[in-house]
């Protein structure tokens, strides 16, 4: 790879940029200095920016606790963009693998990888995620095979896939579910004659949601979280 390329996937810098820097002598190879923008940077080449060490940033996997009055969206809108929470080299290379609504909480992946958010997001690979739920009104047991059978969303032909419904008490549940409709949740417990009051994503997958990350903090997933997405 030509050693410009290689700055500019290490780093923030534009093309531009890694060529001012080059012909500064900021850069060097295994510890020489190099000027040349086509200089061939091998897989083992030790290449250093004012004797910092820079490596190609490859696919990245991100656990969030996303905040109320968030949106995932790539750009601040109306609300601001869980990625502008981010301290991040390259965020623009990012993207969120399954949205939430504004008003909910919890788990967000977050990833360069297209294929890997593909498995989470497609109704055909049934990833489940789950949600802790509040209702306005109290829950009858008989709801569990309602949304085991499956739920007539308002304007969408056929019924919602199974979904399994755990009551906690009167007006909390767990549900998960396998698709990612809009606004899906709510328009499930509506459908019932219910309403969402709070929604909080605990899991998607086996991936948890880690309790003791607060509201806006993330974290890189472990290879085993990663791999566990099929």
């Amino acid at each position: 790879m030509r050693l410009d390329k290689f700055i500019c996937e290490s780093t923030e810098l534009t093309r531009s940029l890694a060529k001012r820097v080059l012909k500064s002598g900021e850069v060097t190879c295994d510890g020489v200095v190099v000027k040349s923008s086509s200089f061939k940077v091998g897989d083992e080449t030790e290449v250093c920016i004012e004797g910092r060490q820079i490596n190609i940033i490859g696919d990245r996997y991100i656990m969030m606790n996303k905040p109320v009055d968030t949106i995932c969206s790539t750009i601040d809108e109306e609300y601001q963009s869980v990625l502008s929470l981010m301290d991040i080299e390259k965020v623009d290379t990012l993207h969120i693998a399954g949205r939430l609504d504004v008003d909910t909480t919890g788990l967000v992946l977050i990833t360069s990888d297209g294929l890997w958010s593909h498995k989470i997001t497609s109704p055909k690979k049934d990833c489940g995620k789950r949600y802790y739920v509040e209702v306005a009104e109290p829950l009858d047991e008989s709801l569990v095979d309602t949304f085991k059978e499956g739920v007539q969303l308002r304007s969408e032909d056929g019924l919602t896939k199974p979904a399994v419904l755990d009551i906690i008490d009167a007006t909390h549940a767990r549900l998960t579910i396998s698709e990612g409709k809009y606004h899906q949740v709510k328009r499930m417990f509506a459908a019932v004659g219910n309403k969402v009051v709070n929604l909080h994503r605990e899991a998607v997958g086996s991936i948890e949601m880690e309790d003791d990350l607060l509201e806006g903090e993330w974290r890189f997933l472990t290879d085993e979280e990663v791999k566990s997405v099929k």
